[in-house]
């Protein structure tokens, strides 16, 4: 099942990195600074970083002395991760719907929009319940998506980027639930294409995992400084549940 979905491919793929280069690291360590500081996570304390891709929030956390499992569904971006494990870090290949370790983690992280790619509800719902067992009792679950109705409405028809001297030309279309970005590009006389399929998942849908997986909602942030959520004008969705 797994070599047929999309993501098994693309995400394992290094045009993959390339194309998304430039994400701010600096943003994110801010975001991991500041959610570290609002959870009052302890050295003590277990995070499970998930779908942690190539480990670099994981890996900023442990560097701020936390005890940090990563687990990703790409071999590669584990293998590349493996690289930085240390006593208090390690990394596994793993697929987010099923139980890592039940009743283990006194945190979990899924950041930056490390979710939605499953095929529909059922799907997720696996997900957040697997999720919810690798929790111990009052555990937090961290979940970072986009702000679904503000992306929809800032949805940008077609861009180009040039990167590492590889032009991407990026189209993005809303169709049947889904956020479709479909990327074409040339490279050593090869051409390529690739598609990201991100489900366009409501609040409310949220709101259904949450409760089909016995999680509570204990807050919801807009931004990555932590700033109240606003349906309208926030970008992010940036759920606090506890087990």
């Amino acid at each position: 099942m797994m070599t047929k979905e999309w993501f098994s491919s693309w995400f394992d793929s290094p045009y993959y990195h390339i194309l998304y280069k430039e994400r701010d690291d600096k943003e994110a360590q801010l975001f991991m600074d500041q959610l570290s500081s609002y959870l009052q996570i302890q050295p003590e304390h277990h995070i499970m970083d998930l779908a942690c891709g190539k480990g670099r929030h994981a890996i900023y956390l442990n560097q701020k002395g936390f005890e940090v499992t990563g687990v990703d569904l790409s071999p590669q971006s584990i293998a590349f991760a493996k690289i930085y494990e240390n006593a208090h870090l390690h990394f596994f290949v793993h697929d987010m719907r099923e139980v890592f370790e039940e009743r283990y983690f006194d945190f979990i992280l899924n950041l930056f929009t490390s979710f939605g790619y499953l095929e529909n509800h059922d799907e997720n719902i696996k997900a957040f319940q697997a999720a919810a067992r690798n929790l111990r009792k009052g555990g937090i679950f961290v979940m970072d998506f986009f702000n679904t109705e503000y992306v929809k409405r800032q949805l940008l028809p077609f861009q180009v980027k040039e990167i590492d001297g590889i032009r991407f030309e990026i189209t993005k279309t809303l169709q049947d639930g889904f956020i479709i970005k479909d990327i074409d590009f040339k490279d050593e006389g090869h051409e390529y294409h690739f598609h990201e399929k991100v489900q366009a998942i409501s609040l409310t849908d949220f709101q259904h995992y949450f409760s089909a997986a016995g999680l509570k909602l204990k807050q919801i942030f807009g931004d990555y400084h932590l700033n109240a959520f606003d349906i309208e004008t926030s970008p992010r969705m940036i759920f606090i549940l506890e087990k």
